[in-house]
């Protein structure tokens, strides 16, 4: 047995302030780049500089190792030094109305062209109006109204002279103009024309006949030299207003002389104005022109103006190197942009305008980093990226037009090419259910980016750590620490990871550990932030959490829950649970009973029948299970029927940490030897008796040791665990205490064998030759009962004729089945 007890120097790992090479972070340089993530820089270096379609970035890992802050940090050094990309402005489609052009420029250079434009239609106005207020224009309108009149007059004058001669005189009424008879130069009143002769009358009416048809000749003539005369008049004004733009226009044309697409839309433009003068001729007064009459007027001249301004969707002025967009609600809308609506007149209308840009286009030429969760969360996001990846360009649409069943009056914006690197930040477990179901997922992001949760604990990581809380105290303002300091928080990140050789890459965990150790250090009038201000922090964060950890022990202590911590008691035992509250984690015992009757080779877990029992903890019931049979089934039939379960445990039970507290109790219910109650026990078991390595034993021990200090240390309580376990081991300087005066111990074992001596005080028993164990060892005494059962059995057996009883019918084999919820790991 005190071969098996764990030394105290092997209970924590302690960082030697002697390895420190400075009295305080002062003389410490702030940690640069991240902590521990080797792998993950080599992962992103490649990612980035992998130039192919596909090899986009999903950065995994724990939340708190620092995966979003260090990939912005990584990305920030590469976008520096990268050129910054390209301007992007949508404008009118004079070929296609409702679906506007994307056009790129130099960064910068967007802001400045849409500044441009809208001077341009400013002075446009100006120069326009001036131009039909000169006396030259004035010159050449009244010269075409000359050559119409003179062109109209001579018709006008044949007209008359063809009307005269057949005695009729053309007039204009209210009705238009119309020819009457006349006679002596006088028109003719309805009694002359009554009292006509019948051959007069005839006469008259045919003269009358010729006078109208000369009358539409000569005014379809009339009405066509009135077409030729405006269209001599519209082709003057289209001409002034060419001639007042021009100039403009070729200041335009020459600033961007290098962008062929923005040199082809300004002579569109230039088409365009001459067709659309009266939105520039009734310009306000500011523009040399009149006020509109209405507000109707006002907002039709400025949809025809508008249609000459540029919108800027993405605009890199001030940039220095490449973008960097952190999308923190990646909605679908906010991905690839939409398209607004304005109410016009009891109507909603659109225009090219009000095309809205989206994180794709913010990051287009540089990188767009995005919680995963977050993305698959808004609908139609997930599917709208994976879109704009695999096409390489991004198309902005509105989801209400994809599935409205009515076509609805909008625009489609032409899609602009996409060259962004996407870094997608997620879980472990969020990762391979998405390379496993998402066959495009895994076409387009071919880099893994794994963030370590630990790293090796060495000199240079100890130094990492101290650079980081350098970093820390610049950053937050906090209090520098000193090197015990440093070198407490280096062995709680040890714990965090309970392993003496790994050390916690969860650097938020290190900061707020940091920040609230400087607050206590504040508190007390400490400019040096000390080992004890550490240690009170870390303390004051337990307690505040602690409330239900606290109520449970009283209950044991009270009695209420059933632990008892002395004596001795057959087929019973403490076991060593792990209860997760998200915000805090604690040890607990819980008491582990075992039953054995007469049977047909049945072991039951109470737990598994009744649905409380995981999946993992139903695998090491079944593995109890086997070594029994392996151990004590090879001469005779396991003839008993055993029931174990986890008394007063009402959530579901999960892990196989229990399995080997499950075989001791079984052990000892059937041998009939009693277990010592002040030893709790904690490990999982094979098939072959090999005790295995379990999780969270640093908290079951301190659990433990904390129900044993409120009930009284009496020196013989202990745990009961894993040799393997012991690496893991990072106990509290208050356990680490009560172990060197002798007031709790450490037991630590390889087999089940080597556990039931310490358990029972009586040697576990070596097989013979013949397969028999010695009749005073635990396997004596245990096969002996079964052998006892199997005797037993035999005389319930059927007789010849069909007759006979059995004490129980066979047990069904009970199924695996998953609980819905779960509260204990063990």
């Amino acid at each position: 047995m005190e071969e098996r007890r764990v030394p105290p120097d092997r209970l924590r790992r302690r960082v030697e302030l002697e390895s420190l090479p400075f009295a305080s972070t002062e003389e410490v340089s702030p940690l640069v780049g991240t902590l521990g993530q080797e792998r993950a820089i080599e992962a992103m270096q490649f990612g980035v500089g992998m130039d192919r379609p596909g090899y986009n970035l999903f950065a995994t890992g724990l939340s708190g190792t620092g995966r979003t802050s260090t990939v912005r940090a990584f990305l920030g050094e590469i976008a520096r030094q990268r050129s910054t990309p390209q301007d992007w402005v949508y404008v009118h489609n004079f070929n296609q109305l409702d679906r506007p052009l994307v056009i790129n420029l130099p960064a910068g250079r967007g802001r400045e062209l849409a500044t441009d434009m809208e001077s341009f239609i400013l002075q446009a106005r100006q120069q326009i109006a001036h131009a039909f207020e000169t006396e030259r224009y004035a010159e050449r309108r009244s010269q075409l109204a000359t050559e119409m009149a003179q062109k109209r007059e001579p018709m006008l004058d044949e007209l008359n002279r063809f009307a005269r001669e057949r005695e009729f005189a053309v007039k204009a009424t209210p009705n238009g103009i119309v020819a009457a008879p006349i006679r002596e130069g006088k028109p003719m009143t309805p009694d002359m024309l009554e009292h006509l002769p019948e051959s007069d009358r005839q006469d008259l009416e045919r003269r009358g006949s010729e006078v109208q048809n000369e009358l539409a000749m000569t005014f379809r003539r009339l009405s066509q030299l009135e077409r030729e005369g405006h269209e001599k008049l519209a082709d003057l004004d289209r001409e002034i207003a060419r001639f007042a733009i021009e100039s403009l226009l070729q200041v335009l044309r020459e600033k961007y002389s290098g962008q062929i697409e923005i040199v082809a839309h300004l002579d569109r433009i230039g088409e365009d104005i001459p067709d659309h003068l009266p939105d520039f001729r009734n310009a306000g007064p500011q523009a040399g022109g009149r006020e509109p009459a209405s507000p109707i007027e006002a907002a039709i001249a400025s949809d025809h103006t508008n249609r000459y301004r540029v919108n800027v969707i993405v605009d890199n002025l001030g940039l220095k190197g490449a973008p960097i967009t952190v999308e923190s609600n990646p909605t679908y809308y906010n991905l690839v942009g939409r398209i607004e609506y304005r109410a016009t007149f009891g109507t909603m209308a659109t225009d090219f305008r009000q095309i809205k840009g989206g994180a794709l286009h913010r990051s287009n030429g540089g990188f767009l980093i995005l919680e995963a969760a977050d993305v698959l969360r808004n609908p139609f996001a997930w599917e709208a990226l994976m879109r704009a990846l695999s096409t390489g360009q991004v198309r902005i649409e509105n989801l209400g037009e994809q599935y409205s069943s009515l076509p609805t009056a909008s625009v489609s914006p032409a899609p602009m090419p996409l060259q962004t690197k996407v870094v997608l930040i997620g879980t472990p477990a969020l990762y391979q259910v998405l390379n496993q179901m998402d066959d495009q997922f895994k076409e387009l992001f071919k880099v893994k980016v794994d963030f370590a949760p630990e790293m090796d604990w060495t000199d240079e990581s100890v130094a990492h750590y101290a650079a980081f809380i350098s970093r820390c105290v610049a950053e937050k303002g906090l209090h520098h620490f000193d090197r015990g300091a440093v070198a407490r928080i280096v062995e709680e990140a040890g714990r965090w990871r309970e392993s003496q050789h790994k050390l916690s890459t969860r650097l938020r965990d290190a900061a707020d550990l940091a920040t609230e150790a400087s607050y206590w250090a504040d508190r007390e009038s400490r400019g040096l932030v000390e080992a004890r201000d550490v240690e009170r922090a870390v303390a004051e964060k337990e307690r505040r959490s602690s409330l239900p950890e606290e109520r449970m022990r009283e209950m044991i202590v009270d009695g209420t829950l059933r632990v008892e911590t002395e004596g001795a008691r057959v087929g019973q035992l403490n076991g060593l649970s792990i209860i997760e509250l998200g915000d805090h984690r604690f040890g607990m015992p819980s008491r582990v009973s075992a039953t054995v009757a007469l049977g047909r080779g049945t072991v039951e877990s109470i737990d598994r029948e009744t649905e409380l029992g995981g999946p993992i903890h139903n695998k090491g019931f079944l593995i109890v299970s086997g070594y029994l049979a392996a151990t004590y089934g090879q001469q005779h039939p396991l003839a008993m029927r055993a029931t174990l379960t986890f008394e007063q445990s009402y959530d579901e039970v999960e892990g196989d940490s229990a399995s080997s507290t499950e075989l001791y109790a079984l052990l000892s219910a059937l041998a009939e030897v009693p277990l010592k109650q002040h030893i709790a026990v904690t490990g999982s078991v094979d098939q072959h008796g090999n005790v295995q390595a379990v999780g969270g034993v640093t908290d079951k021990v301190e659990g433990f040791f904390r129900v044993c200090k409120a009930r009284g240390l009496s020196g013989d309580q202990g745990v009961l665990m894993p040799t393997a376990n012991v690496p893991h081991l990072m106990l509290s300087d208050e356990v680490i205490a009560a172990v060197r005066d002798g007031k709790f111990s450490l037991w630590a074992v390889d087999h089940v064998d080597q556990g039931t001596e310490i358990l029972t005080g009586r040697p576990a028993g070596q097989r013979r030759a013949d397969g028999s164990y010695p009749d005073s060892s635990i396997h004596g005494l245990v096969a002996q009962r079964l052998k006892t059962y199997a005797r037993l059995q035999a005389t319930f057996a059927p007789s010849s004729n069909g007759t006979g009883a059995s004490p129980e019918a066979p047990s069904k084999p009970a199924r695996p089945r998953r609980a819905t919820a779960r509260a204990r790991q063990r």
